[in-house]
């Protein structure tokens, strides 16, 4: 096995999230495998309409808005998706009866689809942030910034109050003994940062406050480069 011991210390991984279906809040973990595509079944699923957009918090080219699709959560057993609805519903991924709940939960005919052709990531396969941007988002809002509503993958805790891995970009991380990332390019944020969602409330002024300061991004997108199994409280290091 591969060592990441070389490197300057950056930090350690504070928590590890996946998203089983798009735009749905994900589950919080503590090991999980990583590859070329991501974080393993990271956003595998996507509920999809008749127009073939997927479901989201915002609408483009891609996406339609489904509203409360945020206040959903989805979890693996084993390979299938569950979706938890608000009223305390459970359906499973490989049961029909899914299609019909979601869709009337949404309000228009909608499919659970497992990813085909087409990646369901925005952006890229793995978002990572560090507590010291999350600082510096608390400073700039006024107020206090939960990683949740980022939908981070990797949140890496490190110190300072200032957005460090934007000084990482086109540069290798290795987090672990195996898993080793290069950071492409910032994370840029949407209104979904401001949505309720996953047990938080409303949080006008978010994506406001990162527009003003940062070209309203936040975080970062990260490619594999060499897949591994990555945990809660490994260290990351800056290769390189």
């Amino acid at each position: 096995m591969a060592s990441s011991t070389g490197g300057a210390a950056l930090g350690r991984i504070e928590s590890l999230r996946r998203y089983p279906v798009k735009s749905l809040a994900g589950e919080l973990l503590g090991d999980v495998d990583v590859d070329e595509r991501g974080v393993a079944g990271d956003r595998m699923w996507a509920v999809r309409d008749a127009d073939g957009k997927l479901g989201s918090g915002k609408s483009s080219r891609r996406f339609r808005r489904m509203e409360g699709l945020l206040r959903l959560r989805a979890t693996y057993d084993g390979d299938v998706p569950v979706v938890r609805f608000p009223d305390g519903r459970v359906v499973r991924g490989d049961e029909e009866t899914v299609h019909d709940a979601l869709s009337s939960y949404v309000g228009r005919p909608v499919t659970l689809a497992r990813e085909a052709e087409v990646p369901h990531h925005d952006d890229g396969p793995l978002h990572l942030v560090t507590t010291a941007s999350l600082r510096w988002a608390e400073q700039v809002l006024g107020g206090p910034v939960d990683p949740r509503r980022l939908r981070p993958n990797l949140v890496l805790g490190t110190g300072g109050d200032q957005p460090r891995e934007q000084q990482w970009l086109g540069r290798r991380v290795a987090v672990g003994e195996e898993l080793v990332l290069e950071v492409v390019q910032p994370m840029p944020r949407c209104v979904m940062v401001d949505l309720d969602q996953d047990g938080l409330a409303v949080a006008g002024g978010l994506l406001k406050a990162l527009t003003e300061h940062s070209d309203g991004c936040l975080g970062v997108l990260a490619s594999v480069v060499r897949p591994g199994r990555v945990r809660t409280g490994d260290e990351a290091r800056l290769l390189g």
